[in-house]
């Protein structure tokens, strides 16, 4: 059973940055592609960024494109989303998922592994 915790959130002023870290056990970490998705009070879960076996790949919500990096330590089982110029329209509760699947994916049931959430608030 693969168990990831979320870190990093926080309350931060509109264009200053946030580095989430997602830690993950249980599991070999290597064999997972790792996605960011967030909910903001009311509207559903939502694709962020996600990053293929080794990083060899990447994707991201336009939302967000040219803002957030993600990337990941296999030596540290670790995922990370750098988050600069922070809009308040990032304002939602972060989570990180672990996906077996063959093809990097967007889609939250592609999802077998979740986070508990990390809160991201960003005031203007």
């Amino acid at each position: 059973q693969v168990q990831l915790v979320e870190s990093g959130g926080g309350l931060v002023q509109a264009g200053g940055s946030l580095r989430l870290s997602c830690a993950t056990s249980g599991g070999t970490f290597i064999r997972y592609k790792m996605g960011w998705f967030r909910q903001a009070p009311g509207k559903e879960r939502e694709f962020v960024a996600s990053i293929g076996r080794s990083g060899s790949s990447t994707a991201y919500a336009n939302s967000v494109k040219g803002r957030f990096t993600i990337s990941r330590d296999d030596a540290e089982n670790t995922v990370y989303l750098q988050m600069n110029n922070l809009k308040a329209e990032d304002t939602a509760v972060y989570f990180c998922a672990a996906s077996g699947k063959d093809l990097l994916t967007t889609t939250p049931s592609e999802y077998a592994y979740w986070g508990q959430g990390t809160q991201v608030t960003v005031s203007f």
